[in-house]
């Protein structure tokens, strides 16, 4: 009987030719994973501007799941290998990146696919240096999620020192991202999630926890002496971004950073009118995209805060490569408190 491409160990048997690199290739989009299996990739001469990398860790983020199901914006054309962003050691460099990036040399890379492999290959513009003082699943996973609270909260939302901050899916990587830079920068942070006992530890930094529950806008109202709040980071949508509109302040700006619920909210102009509220759509990558000469102002931002301890993912799981469905379902199902990184190969 023919081994099962979705095991890995099978396909890493059966592959050929045998020391052919695997990866996690998603053939067909699907809502339960079953468009992903396990295939050897054919290795390929670099063109000049390129970098084959062996890959050491995947930092998984929602969009990865989502672009299997076609639920993203974007829409890799398939077959594709899915994985944002982690670390890698480059192999070899093409004719022009050869002079800055050489054999043996750590980087961190991030693309909108091809992480979740065991080389893979990029452009040398997606790859840029692990900061100092991050462990490798560290420096894995702080670029998307710091990118997006940095472009939500200090380019977009422009949150002040003093102003009030609600931060929704507060578990989750981006939510966590904005709950640090929100103290860095001054604010007083209010921070919800389905389970708010799992953020038991935010309290003893001054964050006040609510449950994501049909009574989260009263207590936000109570949490605020009836104000209600200035800026809203909102990573989940559905049901918590219509409570955002009861509990906003006058004249509060609700940054719209995605939909991890799965539901699209369904906006009540009537609350945007009288209270006169400012939505955002925060995309930090196309952000970068619209005004270039901000996107390296922003990436170096976001390390030197992740090098100074600002900006600190919390690992909240590590995979090996041969579990990494087991590692996509896991945040699927929402089991974890934190980023889920994909531990590729060793140190």
């Amino acid at each position: 009987m023919p081994a099962e491409p979705t095991d890995f160990h099978a396909a890493a048997q059966t592959r050929e030719p045998a020391d052919a690199p695997l990866a996690l290739v998603c053939e067909h989009l699907a809502d339960d994973l079953s468009g992903l299996v396990w295939r050897p990739q054919p290795r390929r001469a670099l063109a000049p501007r390129e970098v084959r990398l062996r890959v050491l860790r995947v930092a998984l983020n929602f969009p990865d799941l989502l672009m299997t199901q076609g639920l993203y914006h974007l829409r890799p054309p398939l077959p594709y290998v899915p994985g944002m962003e982690g670390v890698a050691e480059v192999i070899e460099a093409g004719a022009d990146a050869a002079a800055t990036l050489h054999p043996g040399q750590r980087v961190c890379f991030g693309a909108k696919t091809g992480g979740l492999a065991q080389e893979t290959v990029l452009p040398a513009s997606a790859l840029h240096p692990c900061p100092a003082g991050l462990s490798l699943d560290e420096a894995a996973a702080y670029m998307v999620i710091g990118l997006t609270a940095w472009v939500a909260l200090a380019r977009v939302g422009q949150l002040r020192r003093g102003e009030t901050l609600l931060v929704h899916g507060a578990r989750g990587g981006v939510g966590i991202a904005c709950v640090q830079l929100g103290l860095h920068l001054g604010a007083r942070v209010i921070a919800t999630a389905r389970e708010p006992a799992r953020l038991a530890g935010l309290v003893a930094q001054g964050v006040t926890v609510l449950a994501s529950d049909e009574h989260l806008a009263d207590a936000v109202l109570a949490a605020t002496g009836g104000r209600g709040v200035d800026v809203v980071a909102d990573p989940v949508g559905g049901e918590v971004f219509d409570a955002s509109l009861r509990c906003a302040a006058y004249g509060a700006r609700l940054l719209v950073l995605g939909f991890a619920s799965g539901q699209l909210p369904k906006v009540k102009l009537q609350r945007v009118l009288n209270k006169g509220l400012t939505l955002h759509g925060v995309r930090a990558g196309e952000y970068g995209r619209q005004w270039p000469e901000r996107a390296a102002e922003n990436a170096q931002a976001v390390t030197r805060l992740a090098e100074a301890g600002v900006l600190r993912p919390p690992v909240g799981a590590v995979y090996p490569l041969a579990q990494a469905l087991d590692a996509l379902r896991a945040m699927r199902d929402r089991q974890v408190s934190g980023k889920i990184v994909v531990r590729v190969a060793a140190d």
